[in-house]
């Protein structure tokens, strides 16, 4: 855990420290890469676990200079293993991280006290680490802002009579109550709130109350696209409130060309380039194998019996599944998601609406197919429905648990890919406008692009 030994050139120094999982990882490092690339007199120091190092090192080499690692050991459970008991990994990481953390930072001295922590809103103990220390800290939600503003105003829920509640019986009741988020059913809130273990619902609200204590909230989102919710945000909330999103990889991302070192992208890309302009959908579930075989076979017979094109990304049984969709699509264990989904070949994206996904999916400007399993990936599912009317439900009820048949995933499939359909027109039409806004947002001028500006000028006094 020492301290990385570098030349005192930087007018501060941010330590950034993202929540130990994929969906978390990636955004905070992406904005990190935007932080360093607009401050080159800002080192930032990026901390894992030793895992997550070996993880994230080999793909770092696109990453600015002045953009370093520090590791702390591994306290927690392994990546390869949370699966197995979720509960007592979100414990791990909530006990077991701070003393190293602290041990880390504590190591750089002047000139390179860290000036600035970044961290994961989950990750609230690390507001008290800073606080103690007199250090500012940023606190970086990971979700879209409609799911925030559903956890800082739980309390009304229980006002309504509408927490606890049993969703089988009331789970179509409106929420029409929440400032700047428009209505939704009960059964389009974070599943864990309603969950019979309390445990992660009683985490978010230890991360809500730690909130104010933080001198910045971050929201990687784009303004336009939850505006009303941000603005009732900024009126509530006494810190200030950036909105930086889309916080994804590569915004430049736009050409299709077929140039990779990694020979499973390259044989990816140049399949996608044989394919029709929009012909392909893309599908992805998530980093987490979170979807029952039994699922998972119902999805393979339908897209077979679609007809329709497809690149199907699953972490398991690749070989298997290679075997059982013949010719018509391709399996893959792993992609680089944003350059698939910015292909000319790919129409659609069938995605569990982790927020990540979503992002990327609207500044590629594809529909969506949504096929929520747990969390913020229900709400995310509605608002991409319902508000912004850029998708089709794949799965109707997640909380009902029963299976999509391989028969209406085919022909739901078959519909959404139909190019000349008058609904799907529309769709698509939709998508490529929350594109441009997305492009508009990241633009000089842009919305985020001041919000970004405004955070770097604000912790650069």
């Amino acid at each position: 855990m020492d301290a990385v030994t570098v030349k005192p050139t930087y007018s501060c120094h941010v330590m950034a420290i993202p929540y130990p999982g994929r969906g978390h990882v990636n955004p905070l490092m992406n904005f990190c890469n935007i932080i360093a690339s607009k401050k080159p007199d800002t080192l930032i120091t990026f901390v894992v676990t030793e895992e997550w190092l070996g993880f994230i090192s080999s793909n770092s080499n696109s990453s600015p200079s002045n953009l370093q690692f520090g590791s702390i050991p591994n306290v927690i459970p392994s990546e390869l293993v949370r699966n197995a008991d979720p509960i007592g990994f979100i414990e791990a990481v909530l006990t077991k991280m701070e003393t190293p953390f602290e041990e880390l930072l504590d190591s750089f001295h002047q000139p390179l006290r860290p000036t600035l922590i970044v961290t994961d809103a989950f990750l609230f103990w690390a507001i008290g680490v800073g606080n103690r220390r007199n250090i500012p800290v940023a606190s970086f939600f990971p979700m879209s802002s409609t799911v925030f503003s559903v956890f800082y105003h739980l309390d009304l829920l229980a006002q309504h009579g509408h927490f606890p509640v049993d969703l089988s019986e009331k789970g179509n009741e409106i929420v029409d109550y929440i400032p700047g988020v428009s209505p939704l059913r009960l059964l389009d809130l974070p599943s864990f709130i309603f969950s019979s273990n309390q445990y992660t619902l009683h985490r978010t609200l230890d991360l809500i109350s730690w909130i104010p204590k933080a001198r910045y909230l971050l929201l990687p989102s784009i303004y336009e696209l939850e505006s009303q919710v941000i603005k009732a945000l900024k009126y509530k909330i006494s810190i200030p409130v950036y909105t930086i999103g889309p916080a994804i990889p590569d915004l430049k991302l736009r050409d299709n060309s077929s140039s990779s070192s990694n020979n499973n992208e390259l044989n990816i890309l140049q399949w996608l380039d044989c394919q029709p302009e929009s012909s392909v959908l893309y599908v992805s579930l998530g980093s987490h194998v979170a979807v029952s075989s039994a699922q998972i076979d119902e999805i393979a017979a339908g897209l077979c019996d679609s007809g329709v094109r497809f690149l199907w990304v699953v972490c398991d049984e690749t070989s298997r599944l290679r075997q059982v969709c013949g010719d018509m699509g391709l399996v893959e264990p792993w992609c680089d998601q944003l350059k698939v989904l910015c292909h000319s070949s790919v129409g659609g994206f069938w995605t569990h609406c982790g927020w990540n996904s979503v992002k990327e999916g609207i500044f590629a400007g594809v529909p969506f197919l949504t096929f929520p399993i747990f969390a913020d990936q229900l709400t995310h599912s509605k608002v991409i429905v319902e508000d912004w009317k850029i998708g089709w439900r794949m799965k109707k009820e997640v909380v009902a648990k029963t299976l999509v048949a391989r028969e209406e995933i085919a022909g739901l499939v078959q519909k959404f890919m139909d190019l000349e359909r008058a609904e799907v027109k529309e769709m698509r039409r939709r998508s490529r406008e929350l594109q441009q806004v997305c492009e508009h947002a990241i633009a000089e001028g842009g919305t985020s692009e001041i919000d970004i500006n405004a955070f770097i000028r604000d912790i650069s006094q």
